[in-house]
């Protein structure tokens, strides 16, 4: 099960070194709940990631605006943990919080932009997009 946010923010605070936290985020990725098999779609495949990612956006229309919970999963390990970082950011939001929250300031904050390869960095940004783009499908829903 994935920690809070705000467990992984603090985490990755208390974390100096780059090779500790490349290693919390490959633990990260290991805490994913696995994604369903008929999950692994192409309407769930992300565009824009050189690894395999695949994430599902599930919604709970219960108790007023939506909110949204996602499912993913990668074939790479780093990838797997970017995976998990934005689950655990993202999961729960109703999709207007979701179209609207800084994904790129929070992995400005963690040190990620820094430190993941040019490729790595595209294919966050390429999840960060498909989240906002089924959130603003879902809040255009309501």
């Amino acid at each position: 099960m994935l920690p809070p946010i705000a467990e992984i923010v603090d985490n990755f605070a208390f974390l100096e070194e780059w090779e500790d936290r490349h290693q919390y985020l490959m633990e990260l990725g290991r805490k994913l709940p696995p994604l369903p098999e008929e999950a692994r779609t192409e309407a769930n495949k992300v565009r824009g990631c050189v690894s395999q990612v695949w994430l599902e956006t599930q919604v709970d229309r219960q108790d007023g605006a939506p909110r949204l919970h996602f499912l993913g999963d990668s074939d790479a390990h780093i990838t797997k943990g970017v995976v998990a970082v934005l689950i655990a950011f993202f999961d729960g939001r109703t999709a207007d919080e979701a179209a609207k929250a800084d994904a790129l300031g929070l992995f400005q904050r963690l040190g990620l932009s820094e430190h993941l390869t040019a490729q790595r960095s595209n294919g966050a940004r390429a999840m960060m997009d498909r989240i906002r783009q089924d959130a603003a499908r879902v809040a255009e829903a309501v």
